[in-house]
Formats: structure tokens, C-alpha cells, sequence
């Protein structure tokens, strides 16, 4: 089974992607590659189970709501006071308001920081896999459906790799500038996960972050095939379809193997 994780940027230059190919007893990181354009990332995941993505599916729906009627300047504006809390509403997604309950920290805000660029780059990611025939949740691609389920139940799912990282236990201060800091990590995960087989892609894992954060994803990706994560609630299960659904994981890290053969 191949499992793909993406750690998107706003351009190629910056973005990873890692394919683990899992089997009883051992992953086995198969490709990592580096500066990867979208073509290339399409056809790399097209025989992946599962797919994830670090970076947001979607934008907030109160902000999407917000700037519809913000730019009617023709018709009377509702009201909107512009305070913190309000401000704080259209900043963040419900799946991030959860991130900061499992984790205690807030999220890169989609609406308000610089990911923003690299989030429409990922909408026509999805839009390519889309068109390409990615897997859905019981859909197929068509004309009529989008078979890019944002909510993580279908072929796609929204991975946060250092909050995966340290759900799993790992210290990560500091992990993503400095070589030293991640080559420690990276020892400290294959102690943990000695059926992770790095295939010599130890010494670009400790070289670049964004290599580090796609095999993250990949792992993280695999956590969320296997249903090691808390899902939207029925009252946000609809939001989480529009804005997206970071998946963390609930479970050890050692739980995503399967026991070897006999």
C-alpha cells in the first residue's frame, strides 16, 4: 500500500513529497522528492491509498461569507464592527479551533497570514486531482461530483506534521531551522519506528524541513487510513467538507504497522 505526503509551498521550490510504501512490518520511504511541480505530483500519488497534504483545504466560511458581502458596494452593509473577536471568527476554520483544543496552539490562520498563497495553489492541486480522478468518499469523478472529500474521509486528508509530531510524543522546538535539531529528531522517530526504512533519505530528511515535514505528512497520512484520528462531529461534518479537516493523530506512532508476517 502507498501512502504520499505532501509539504506544499506557494511555488515547486519548497515543496516535498514523500510515497511510503507500506506491508506487515515495515514502511518503506520508496521517493522523496524536492521541488516538485503539480504534474508531478499528480502522477506520483494517482496509486496512493492515501494522500496527505500539509496545508489548508479551505478558507473559513464566515470569511468567504464576509468578503461576498463586503464586496456589494452597492448594497447596504451588514454590520461589523471589526473587533477582535469578530476578527478572530473569520481568521479561523472550525478544524483550527479544534487543532488549538487538542494541541494549544492556534494554526497558521488561512484568511490572515502568508499560507494564504500556498492555499490557492492548493485549491488547484485539488482541482487538478479532480479533473484527474482522484478517489472520494462512494463517488466517482464526474462532471456533477468533486470527488475531494476537504473533511479527510476520502482519497485526501489535511495533515499538520509538527502537531502530528508532538501528539506522538517528540520534543520539535526548533526542528524546522535547524539540521542538528531534526537529525536528533529523526533518531529519536526511527527508535520509536525502527520498521521506518529510510532507503538513504536520511541525509536529505536532515538537510531539508520540507523533505522532513512530507515524510511527517506521509506518516501522518497513514495514521488518518487507519482511522487514528478525531473526525468532524455531524454538527461540523458539512463545514469541514468546505473549509477542510486537519487530521491528528490519536494514536502512538507505533500503531501504524502492522505486526510482520509469520
Amino acid at each position: 500500500m502507498l501512502i504520499a505526503g505532501l509539504d506544499l509551498a506557494a511555488e515547486p521550490k519548497g515543496t516535498a513529497l514523500a510515497v511510503i510504501d507500506w506491508s506487515p512490518g515495515r514502511a518503506n520511504l520508496v521517493s522523496l522528492v524536492l521541488g516538485i511541480e503539480d504534474e508531478e505530483i499528480i502522477a506520483a500519488v494517482s496509486g496512493c491509498t492515501k494522500f496527505g497534504i500539509d496545508c489548508a483545504l479551505g478558507w473559513p466560511t464566515a470569511f468567504v461569507d464576509f468578503l461576498n458581502q463586503h464586496s456589494k458596494i452597492d448594497e447596504p452593509s451588514q454590520s461589523f464592527d471589526g473587533g477582535i473577536e469578530s476578527r478572530r471568527r473569520l481568521a479561523y476554520r472550525e478544524t483550527d479551533r479544534h487543532v488549538r483544543e487538542v494541541t494549544g496552539r492556534w494554526p497558521l490562520s488561512v484568511s490572515t497570514d502568508r499560507l494564504g498563497m500556498t492555499a490557492m495553489r492548493c485549491a488547484g492541486l485539488l482541482s487538478k486531482l479532480t479533473a484527474a480522478g482522484a478517489s472520494g468518499t462512494a463517488v466517482a469523478a464526474d462532471s456533477r461530483t468533486n470527488p475531494i472529500d476537504r473533511s479527510g474521509s476520502g482519497q485526501v486528508v489535511e495533515i499538520y506534521p509538527g502537531a502530528s509530531l508532538r501528539l506522538w510524543g517528540f520534543e520539535t522546538a526548533g526542528y524546522r531551522n535547524s539540521p542538528e535539531i531534526r537529525a536528533r529528531l529523526l533518531s529519536d522517530i526511527q527508535a520509536e519506528a525502527p520498521w521506518l526504512v529510510l532507503d538513504g533519505f536520511a541525509e536529505i530528511m536532515i538537510s531539508s524541513c520540507d523533505a522532513f515535514d512530507a515524510v511527517i505528512a506521509a506518516l501522518a497520512a497513514r495514521s488518518a487510513f487507519l482511522g487514528h484520528f478525531e473526525g468532524p462531529t455531524p454538527d461540523q461534518e458539512h463545514q469541514a467538507r468546505v473549509e477542510g479537516w486537519v487530521a491528528l493523530p490519536n494514536t502512538a506512532l507505533s500503531t501504524l504497522i502492522e505486526p510482520p508476517t509469520s
